[in-house]
């Protein structure tokens, strides 16, 4: 029998709560509350601990792919950071999918709905274990709007790390990296490169953890969570391997713990003018067009008004500053030793372009941050604001008759901006896939490919595969392609995506025939179908929608459930709130 405790000794019931246990002493504090407390004693908690603030550290570590798998040795430091700034740490761990290994594939469907479950999950632990803040550690792209979006439905003191760039590989003295693999099975396939090569290539492509290594979707989504105030300056841009990302960890520890006594709260950082902050750093950077819909969905998920088109307003006036990959020469680890991203922040502040005093989870304004970089000398990464390398930024949003809600192309990575061409229509990304493995595109068609948006894929599949082996076979600049899909953060050349509505829910690139004239005209900001509005109107009114391709499981509520690529591809948006008045009525 263990020692019965001095009945004249005070016990842990008979003490104040700690006021930064604003959540966890409804859950630890109290002689009722014993039962709980035994359980947490069960795994290593003690009274001391348990009368500490509780912080949530979510990682997204994973043994599928290089781009999360350093998060079980960051939490670690993290955790230290917790524990020294007076909080105690309790970390667990959600999901991630990753798009370098399932693209092409029907895995590749499940990569967006991750970012849900991602943020479903995140919330469900912090409500269930009613915890006082939170630190996500992140990598691969849907794994960084997940848990901003968590962040933004719980409003509890919290901040988002990534976990870190890849380091480039080299291939032939040229540093390469995921993308560059992809572009080389085009060229494997058009005969302008061996197996031999291919294999070789694919050997050194990606030497370790760490998440993408261009401006692709992860390194797109760390930058623009710095702009928004979410991840503190600086530390996203630490590459995984660099002996200094395990102090960025501790050092987000110890923040949150600042930010838990002070109940600094995610919505107090995430304002009108920070998303418009992180909108602009998309541009500037010639980022991926992903971020258009994440942002959109954070956004939405703090209440905040944004839509599609002010997307375009703001990479209309915002010039490309960031010589990134895959428009351009350098990778993520360039960026992070010329200075890092508030390089460009800096360079945005000096025409008006950013809000300067919108404020960082680390204490400081982004006109702080601008001031305080340090530029290594001789940098080339990041071009001076009068001498970008283009006028306006790396994305604009088209409409049209056959997006009547709007799309999405990406201009960083080409110059193209205007292209007339037959359709040549495909009803899946396999089938498309196919014919370029077969060498039936030609010069100057239009490529389609439906039923491939948030419903009716569902899950928005990247189409990373179809355009690197278009560009991989030669024709890059002479293809166009539009999708209700997405496109990879890897992806250039004259490629729409997001094209709402989708057809799956009966949208105009429905019924676009092979042979159609389908005109991109980026000036104008339009996408047309060039027919008839009679002949549109009635192909629409003939067409009916396919069957569901999944009938249960996640996809399916997926399906049911998904919002527009337009609106963010969210599930708790107005498709939702449409069944629900449809149940009410």
């Amino acid at each position: 029998m263990p020692d019965q405790p001095d009945a004249r000794a005070p016990l842990p019931y008979d003490r104040p709560t700690d006021p930064a246990k604003r959540h966890s002493a409804t859950l630890t504090d109290g002689p009722d509350r014993a039962p709980a407390r035994a359980m947490l004693k069960a795994i290593g908690f003690t009274d001391e601990d348990l009368a500490r603030p509780l912080i949530g550290v979510a990682t997204t570590w994973i043994e599928t792919m290089p781009c999360n798998y350093n998060q079980r040795r960051l939490a670690e430091f993290v955790k230290e950071g917790i524990r020294a700034a007076g909080g105690t740490p309790m970390e667990f761990s959600t999901i991630s999918v990753s798009d370098g290994v399932a693209m092409g594939t029907e895995g590749m469907k499940s990569s967006l709905i991750s970012r849900e479950v991602v943020a479903d999950s995140i919330e469900l632990v912090v409500r269930g274990h009613l915890l006082d803040g939170l630190v996500c550690l992140v990598g691969c792209d849907k794994t960084i709007p997940g848990a901003a979006m968590a962040l933004g439905r719980l409003d509890v003191p919290g901040l988002v790390l990534y976990n870190g760039t890849i380091l480039p590989g080299v291939y032939k003295g040229a540093d390469v990296t995921v993308q560059t693999v992809f572009e080389a099975v085009g060229r494997y396939r058009a005969g302008t490169m061996s197996a031999a090569e291919l294999w070789a290539l694919e050997q050194v492509a990606c030497p370790g953890p760490g998440a993408c290594g261009g401006q692709f979707t992860a390194n797109t989504m760390s930058t623009a969570l710095e702009f928004l105030g979410l991840s503190p300056a600086g530390l996203n841009g630490i590459p995984a391997e660099d002996p200094a990302k395990d102090e960025a960890a501790r050092r987000c520890g110890e923040l949150v713990m600042d930010l838990v006594r002070d109940d600094a709260r995610p919505s107090a950082f995430v304002t009108r003018g920070a998303l418009e902050n992180a909108v602009a750093s998309v541009a500037a950077t010639g980022g991926s067009t992903n971020g258009v819909l994440h942002l959109l969905a954070i956004a939405h998920e703090f209440g905040i008004p944004l839509g599609i088109d002010e997307f375009g307003e703001i990479a209309d006036r915002t010039p490309i500053l960031a010589d990134l990959v895959p428009g351009g020469r350098f990778v993520a680890l360039d960026i992070h030793r010329a200075g890092g991203v508030a390089l460009v922040a800096r360079e945005l502040l000096k025409a008006g372009l950013v809000h300067g005093d919108e404020r960082n989870v680390d204490g400081r304004t982004l006109a702080e941050i601008a001031a305080a970089v340090r530029e290594t000398p001789g940098q080339q990464v990041v071009r001076p604001i009068d001498r970008p390398l283009k006028p306006t930024g790396g994305l604009s949003i088209l409409h049209g008759s056959l997006a009547p809600e709007g799309c999405v192309v990406k201009l960083a990575g080409h110059e193209r901006r205007f292209h007339r061409g037959p359709a040549r229509v495909f009803d899946s990304e396999e089938a498309c896939f196919e014919a370029v493995k077969a060498r039936a595109i030609a010069p100057d068609d239009v490529v389609v490919i439906r039923y491939e948006g948030p419903a009716g894929g569902p899950g928005m599949r990247e189409m990373l595969g179809v355009t690197a082996a278009l560009v991989g076979e030669g024709l890059g600049d002479s293809v166009a392609l539009l999708t209700d899909g997405r496109f990879s953060g890897a992806t250039h050349g004259l490629m729409v995506g997001h094209v709402a509505p989708e057809a799956a829910l009966g949208g105009p690139i429905a019924v676009v025939r092979d042979g159609d004239s389908i005109l991109f005209d980026i000036d104008r900001h339009a996408l047309d179908l060039e027919i008839t509005e009679a002949e549109l109107a009635r192909r629409l009114a003939a067409w009916t929608p396919p069957g569901a391709r999944y009938t249960g499981g996640v996809l399916a509520k997926y399906a049911a459930l998904v919002s527009s690529a337009s609106e963010g591809a969210v599930t708790t948006g107005r498709r939702l709130a449409e069944r629900s008045a449809r149940s009410a009525g």
